[in-house]
């Protein structure tokens, strides 16, 4: 905490040949005294040194700054001025001057507030339903729209049906959402014959598909469209491949828009051309049939049936969600231990059994977990929790340094909210903890004087406990309102004691009825 002290010398008190020393002194509870490591320095005209000079007939005004490391003593305190004179071998101890007291602690609450804050869980990333989709290809002949059997025989043609079926045989966790069909020729050639073609290799796909629907018994929507000269495909087969004048061929994309002068200098390489005829331009002249699904996993309560029956039958996933789903916390730890058991080699499942037992109060316990955690890796959830843990008790540096490998952990900027308040950056930890209904939040947005801010966000506050009426309290106060004040440290003190010794103290609550 930093000390400014704005003072006057006054006329006639400094004398030409003297220095004046004066060191800030603070004075706690139960007779903790601190006092400045050194004190800041004056002379007077006649003195040849570096202090600041202080004129015997006009004296002069000083500023001076002192840096001291809090400590709950100090919280209910008085300041001091240690002045010693000194004229050539002559010193004279001036009697203490008392200059303040009481010190604004507001920003010490954060170990208070930790208490109510969330750890960091690591995240499953379990959906119920997730959008698929399978592709099957048929390829035609120059010039031809019919269907060969050849390629109706293709494995992709054979996955592609099996998947129609398989929908209807397993509807429950399988939904169509549609089948899309696209047809396509190659850019070459005349472009009412290719649009022509294009059109037809789209209607038999099209027919095709909706035959393999009805045999799967299968519903759904069919989309169909076609492109004339698939000059997109060609562009990245070209690409892709290994042919001869490649990057010529794609400069000439690049440089013309015109698909019959595009057409024409390709075919002016002679070379190119033959290769793209025999590699490139069959792979063109084709239809692509589309299956877009949805898988549906387990429901809520088909996951928590699952994990009582046989929870080895669950991912690493569900069980990690599954445990979400309980209101009782020892069950959700019990789900979080099974899986740390099935999989061992995730750090996530260790991270979140810390959580569960950092919320239970039980540190070591939490701590070996959080390790085991991090010795899989650089984990980030478990780095952030325990800057969490070393914040709880003041460790401010070892916060940082845990914070530092915690990059991307979920509920990281709450951690970092935290640490920032302890810093005194209180603009920053109000950005950290933008969009969060917590106490930490409010004391950020209270420290930073957005008492607007902050009034909002004790009002979010789901389930507030006794810190959340004490910062009501505090921002009432803060605003002039202490009697709307006084019914909030009231009730603060009321349903915890601690609070009701820490406002005996705040000079921040000195006008407010207790």
């Amino acid at each position: 905490m930093t000390v400014t002290i704005n003072g006057k010398f006054p006329a006639k008190y400094m004398k030409k040949n003297a220095i004046v020393t004066i060191t800030p002194e603070l004075r706690g509870n139960k007779g903790y005294t601190l006092r400045a490591e050194e004190g800041t320095s004056f002379q007077g005209k006649k003195v040849r040194n570096n202090f600041q000079t202080i004129s015997y007939d006009r004296g002069g005004n000083f500023t001076m700054r002192q840096s001291f490391d809090y400590a709950e003593p100090l919280h209910r305190s008085e300041l001091y001025l240690n002045i010693v004179a000194r004229q050539g071998k002559k010193e004279t101890k001036q009697p203490l001057v008392k200059v303040a007291s009481g010190i604004i602690a507001t920003s010490e609450l954060y170990q208070k507030a930790l208490t109510s804050e969330q750890p960091c869980l690591a995240p499953d990333s379990f959906q119920r339903v997730t959008n698929q989709k399978m592709e099957a290809q048929v390829k035609f002949l120059v010039n031809q729209a019919n269907l060969r059997k050849s390629e109706l025989a293709s494995n992709s043609v054979k996955d592609f049906v099996e998947m129609l079926r398989k929908i209807n045989r397993e509807h429950e966790s399988l939904n169509l959402k549609n089948v899309e069909v696209l047809g396509y020729a190659s850019p070459e050639g005349d472009f009412a014959v290719n649009d022509r073609l294009a059109n037809q290799r789209q209607s038999v796909s099209e027919d095709f598909v909706k035959g393999q629907m009805k045999q799967a018994r299968v519903a759904g929507d069919v989309t169909s469209r076609y492109t004339a000269e698939d000059w997109d495909g060609f562009q990245k087969l070209v690409a892709a491949s290994n042919i001869q004048d490649k990057d010529v061929i794609l400069r000439v994309l690049s440089m013309y828009q015109d698909p019959e002068q595009r057409e024409q200098q390709i075919r002016n390489m002679s070379e190119g051309f033959r290769e793209l005829a025999d590699g490139i331009l069959p792979e063109l002249r084709r239809a692509r049939m589309i299956i877009n699904y949805e898988t549906v996993g387990r429901s809520d309560e088909q996951l928590k049936q699952q994990y009582a029956a046989d929870a080895s039958k669950l991912s690493l996933d569900e069980l990690l969600y599954t445990a979400t789903l309980y209101e009782n916390p020892a069950e959700s730890e019990a789900v979080y231990k099974k899986a740390a058991e099935l999989f061992p080699n995730d750090y996530r499942a260790k991270n979140n059994v810390g959580v569960m037992e950092m919320i239970r109060g039980n540190e070591l316990n939490a701590l070996d977990n959080f390790q085991e955690a991090m010795d899989k890796g650089k984990q980030p959830e478990a780095y952030a929790n325990m800057a969490m843990m070393a914040l709880q008790h003041g460790g401010l540096d070892t916060a940082e340094e845990y914070l530092s490998n915690a990059t991307g952990a979920a509920g990281m900027n709450r951690v970092l909210g935290t640490l920032n308040i302890a810093k005194g950056n209180y603009g920053l930890a109000q950005q950290n903890l933008k969009g969060e209904s917590s106490n930490m939040a409010a004391l950020a947005q209270i420290l930073n004087k957005d008492y607007s801010a902050a009034t909002q966000t004790l009002a979010g506050i789901k389930n507030g406990d006794a810190l959340t009426d004490y910062l009501n309290a505090l921002v009432l106060a803060r605003t002039g309102q202490n009697d709307k004040a006084s019914e909030f440290l009231r009730k603060a003190a009321f349903a915890d004691p601690s609070l009701a010794t820490f406002a005996d103290s705040d000079i921040e609550m000195q006008n407010v009825k207790k």
